[in-house]
C-alpha cells in the first residue's frame, strides 16, 4: 500500500534514454532549444531523449513516468515534469520525468511513432531496472500533461503496438496505471487540440491516421486504471477529451476516476488556482487504493 511520507527527492540522475542507437533517427543540423516563458522552462528540438530518475529517501516501490505537455511543439519541463516528481518523492514514489522527442520529419523517420517509441522505452528501461532501483515492475505508471496526457494514454492503449520495430526486447510496455491531466485523448475534428494533431500526424492525416491515435477509441477490457484530471472550462483541449476517455474506461470496465473542475484553464500544472481543492490531493488517495 502506498503510504505518505514528507521528504524530499535524495538523488536526481538524468541519463539517455537509449545505450545505442535511437530509433527512426535522420541525421540533422537541428539544434536543441531551452527557453524561459513567465518563468518557466520549455524545451523544443529534442533530439537526444532523456530519463531523468528523481528518487526518494525512502522509495516504496512504486513509480511513475511523467511525460510533460507543450503541444508535441515543447515540452513544459519544470511545472508538468520536475516539480510533479519532486511532488510524487513526498509519497515514496520514485519518478521519471521524461524528455520525449517532438514530432518532426528532419529528425525522424517516422514522426507520428517517434514520441511513442520513447515512451515505451521508458516503461521497458524501468521495468528492467527495476529490481536494482528498489522498484516493484508490476507497479508502473505513466503521466501526462496535455499533450503528454496523449502520449502517456496511446502508452497505456497502444502496448500491444511495438512502436520500435527493430527492438527485439519483449519486454512489456504496459504500464500498470494511467494519470492523465487536462490531456488531448482524441483527434477527432470536433474536440481534438488541432496543433497536437498536425504536429504529430501532419496538416493532412487520413482518417485512419486520426483514428489509430484517437485513444478514447482504442480502451480496451486490458487498458490499465485510470485517472483523469480536467477543468470545465478549459479551451485549449476541450474536456470532452477527458470525458469520452472516461466513458470508454466504464464501457470496458476498465477501473477509471475523473475529477473536473468548473473553472481552471490549461496548462494549471499542480495547482489550480481557482479552486482550494488540490488534485494531487484526490491522485494520492486513488494510489492508495490502488497500492
Amino acid at each position: 500500500m502506498l503510504t505518505t511520507i514528507n521528504v524530499s527527492a535524495q538523488t536526481v540522475t538524468e541519463a539517455p534514454l537509449y545505450a545505442g542507437e535511437i530509433p527512426g533517427a535522420k541525421a540533422s543540423s537541428i539544434q536543441e532549444k531551452i527557453i524561459f516563458v513567465n518563468g518557466g522552462v520549455r524545451i523544443s528540438n529534442v533530439i537526444a531523449p532523456t530519463l531523468t530518475r528523481f528518487s526518494p529517501a525512502k522509495p516504496n516501490g512504486v513509480s511513475v513516468i511523467i511525460c510533460p505537455g507543450g503541444g508535441y511543439g515543447r515540452l513544459a519541463i519544470d511545472h508538468e515534469g520536475v516539480e510533479v516528481a519532486k511532488k510524487f518523492n513526498e509519497l515514496g514514489v520514485t519518478a521519471f520525468v521524461l524528455k520525449y522527442r517532438l514530432p518532426n520529419d528532419t529528425i525522424m523517420a517516422d514522426k507520428s511513432i517517434g514520441p511513442l517509441q520513447d515512451a515505451q522505452q521508458a516503461i521497458r528501461t524501468v521495468r528492467k531496472q527495476a529490481i536494482a532501483w528498489g522498484l516493484n515492475p508490476n507497479k508502473i505508471g505513466i503521466m501526462g500533461f496535455s499533450a503528454g496526457g496523449h502520449l502517456a494514454a496511446t502508452a497505456a492503449t497502444k502496448f500491444n503496438f511495438i512502436a520500435d520495430a527493430t527492438n527485439k526486447d519483449t519486454t512489456s510496455v504496459r504500464p500498470d496505471f494511467a494519470i492523465l491531466i487536462y490531456p488531448v485523448i482524441s483527434f477527432e475534428d470536433s474536440i481534438t487540440h488541432k496543433g497536437s494533431k498536425t504536429n504529430l500526424l501532419g496538416a493532412k492525416p487520413t482518417a485512419e491516421q486520426a483514428k489509430q491515435f484517437s485513444n478514447e477509441l482504442l480502451v480496451t477490457k486490458n487498458t490499465p486504471p485510470s485517472f483523469l484530471v480536467h477543468a470545465g472550462d478549459d479551451g485549449t483541449v476541450p474536456v470532452q477529451n477527458s470525458i469520452s476517455y472516461y466513458q470508454s474506461c466504464i464501457r470496458n470496465k476498465v477501473p477509471v476516476e475523473l475529477h473536473l473542475y468548473p473553472k481552471g484553464g490549461h496548462g494549471f500544472g499542480l495547482h489550480n488556482k481557482t479552486t482550494s481543492d488540490e488534485w494531487f490531493d484526490r491522485l494520492t488517495n486513488w494510489m492508495k487504493n490502488i497500492y
